[in-house]
């Protein structure tokens, strides 16, 4: 599956803040409320609404208010973009990487073989008239 660059761009700035990541990563366990996610943070609970929202944008939790509590869930196939993205570029770079390993490694054999064929000449080589 390619991912469209625009998914890859949201979910990106949605997993650059380490807020969010966190969000996600206590997510993982199970569903929490919004005040639950924000205990451990030193901000605002309207500031951290806003991290909340963007994750939620981005598509990468669900959120439904029952009552006055709003409790956040998981969405974990919205990774497999990011995911898809990481993977095509883990390729590209491995076949880039592979193609400049395989160079070196003819160029070194290619000047062992040249160095073989002319040796340098010795000390007292130099030395003699």
């Amino acid at each position: 599956m390619v991912a469209r660059a625009e998914d890859v761009d949201i979910l990106l700035r949605a997993l650059a803040d380490p807020t969010r990541r966190a969000v996600i990563e206590r997510l993982v366990q199970g569903p929490a409320s919004v005040s639950e996610l924000a205990a451990p943070f030193d901000m605002t609970l309207p500031s951290f609404v806003r991290h909340v929202r963007l994750l939620e944008e981005a598509g990468l939790v669900h959120t439904a208010k029952e009552g006055r509590v709003r409790t956040c869930e998981l969405a974990p196939a919205r990774l497999a973009v990011v995911e898809d993205w990481l993977g095509e570029q883990r390729r590209l770079w491995e076949g880039r990487l592979d193609r400049f390993d395989a160079y070196v490694r003819r160029l070194h054999a290619e000047r062992q073989a040249a160095a073989a064929r002319n040796p340098a000449p010795t000390e007292t080589e130099e030395e003699d008239p």
